[in-house]
């Protein structure tokens, strides 16, 4: 989960990372109230999870509350990157002097963590990485030594930041590691990083992104979610423990395990391409017990979308066989006709693996309306976009 840069100021702030005072508005007459709270210059920031802000005139310096207020009602329900701008931080300005980087961030190719800093930092790090790479020092971090006084000294060394921020630069990168840590983060980044006219080493922007696998141990991250950028069905499926993804196509898809329902994916889009571009609705991994209950709740999430033409269901029969499958299948349908939601669109089956023949039977006794089977992955693919394509 990707934090709002606000909420990654507060997480900082919690942790001891030096960081401005600021408030947030969702209007500009609440901006305008922050800035006179604030006394001062302050710095009016669009809050929206993507970059470019700055460059996309979602910053802005205001030298009095009443310019506060005006930047706040330009910002306020514009669109940077695709993001509706919904909240605005109101932060102190600062004197800058210089500008640095720092990010800490789990690194899988290389099964570690990675530190990256640069005395360079400021909007353009992205093209400095790309036009400068020597200019951005990457230090790989050992998981059990993590960073202590010594790695940050290295760090900041080897990034080759002016000596006489060194010591102060270094313990700031010893709090972020804790950060890192405590919060169980995949990233956190300080973007810029700068010494003030003063002397002083503030986290001026920040970028956090937490651990969803780790939500079971941080149940205060629930404050976090930003549940008006949630799609529904999504928020429905997480209350029912289904490993669910909205895409933009038309055929759903349902499977056992997550690199079958990727290579399902695959494959539907694959076939879709001879049936004018249909391609798949979503991501739907229902895990090993395939009940009745469990398969109920993955047609009910994708039935309603109204995207969805029709449905693919994959599944491989292992530990749970397909006779079971099939059996939760012919229940699922039922438990949906008592919930009052008529199928009505087409339900294409394909069942292999254990028990695939008791299942394929279960099946065709069944006799259950808008439901037919295929004996493969790929004719199973082709008949669910053929499908989705003729209701277009």
């Amino acid at each position: 989960m990707d934090l709002f840069e606000y909420q990654a100021r507060d997480l900082f702030a919690a942790h001891g990372v030096p960081v401005l005072p600021a408030e947030i508005a969702t209007s500009p007459e609440a901006a305008r109230a922050a800035a006179q709270a604030l006394r001062g210059t302050v710095v009016v920031k669009a809050q929206v999870k993507t970059g470019g802000r700055g460059k996309a005139g979602g910053v802005r310096l205001a030298r009095t509350p009443k310019e506060a207020e005006a930047h706040a009602a330009a910002i306020l329900g514009s669109d940077i990157n695709g993001h509706t701008v919904r909240t605005v931080m109101v932060a102190e300005a600062a004197s800058i002097a210089e500008e640095y980087y720092f990010s800490v961030l789990l690194d899988r190719a290389n099964r570690g963590y990675l530190a990256m800093a640069s005395r360079e930092g400021g909007m353009d790090i992205e093209r400095l990485a790309v036009e400068r790479p020597e200019a951005l020092a990457r230090v790989r971090v050992d998981a059990l030594e993590g960073i202590d006084a010594a790695k940050a000294a290295e760090i900041v060394a080897v990034a080759g930041l002016p000596a006489e921020v060194a010591d102060a630069v270094a313990a700031v990168i010893v709090t972020i590691w804790g950060v890192f840590t405590a919060e169980d983060a995949t990233l956190v980044e300080i973007n810029p990083l700068v010494r003030t006219t003063d002397g002083a080493i503030i986290a001026l922007d920040g970028k956090v992104t937490l651990d969803d696998n780790a939500t079971f141990r941080h149940h205060e991250h629930e404050r976090y979610v930003d549940h008006s950028a949630t799609d529904p069905l999504e928020a429905k499926a997480v209350e029912r423990g289904l490993n669910y993804v909205k895409l933009d196509g038309s055929v759903g898809v349902i499977g056992n395990g997550a690199g079958l329902v990727m290579s399902t994916l695959d494959v539907v889009a694959r076939a879709g391409e001879a049936h004018g571009g249909v391609r798949p609705a979503n991501f739907l991994d229902i895990g090993g017990g395939a009940s009745a209950e469990v398969m109920a709740d993955g047609l009910d999430i994708i039935l309603n979308d109204p995207q969805v033409r029709s449905v693919f269901v994959n599944v491989f029969g292992g530990i749970t066989a397909c006779d079971a499958v099939a059996g939760g299948i012919v229940r699922a349908l039922g438990l949906l006709g008592e919930r009052n939601d008529k199928i009505t669109r087409p339900v294409v089956v394909r069942l292999d693996g254990n028990n695939a023949d008791l299942g394929r039977k279960i099946l065709s006794e069944a006799d259950l309306p808008h439901l037919e089977q295929a004996d493969t992955m790929d004719g199973g693919a082709s008949r669910a976009a053929e499908l989705a394509a003729r209701k277009a």
